[in-house]
């Protein structure tokens, strides 16, 4: 039997989780980069764009318009599937072009050999 939300899994998705929101609002590609798996099988769907493996992905934080994302996040849950599959889901809110903008983010996280990793991710706003 898969057990859910081991709290020492839980910890450990949160904890790699919130890196990865202290490298998106600082751009740190590296850290992003490595928090995500380097695969053609890892999918990333953005608020204006559809990301398909790892190259495209690392291609657009590289050349973001604005690389800065500073927001706060709010309901952010971890749930975790035995010890090697999670799912990240969170809501946040920042300011767009003056605009106060809602949105939401999810992340689909499995442990390989090498560590935790990112296989999937979709972000998107709410309307206006």
């Amino acid at each position: 039997m898969t057990t859910i939300n081991d709290p020492a899994v839980v910890a450990e998705v949160t904890d790699l989780y919130l890196k990865y929101e202290k490298a998106l609002s600082n751009n740190n590609l590296e850290v992003m980069d490595s928090l995500f798996w380097d695969a053609p099988e890892v999918v990333r769907f953005g608020i204006t764009e559809n990301l398909y493996g790892g190259d495209e992905v690392r291609n657009f934080r590289q050349n973001r318009p604005n690389p800065k994302i500073e927001r706060e996040i709010s309901n952010l849950k971890v749930v975790t599937f035995g010890k090697d599959a999670a799912t990240v889901t969170l809501e946040f809110r920042r300011i767009i072009n003056g605009v106060e903008r809602f949105g939401r983010q999810s992340q689909t996280w499995y442990k390989f050999t090498e560590g935790w990793k990112v296989v999937s991710a979709h972000v998107s706003l709410l309307p206006v």
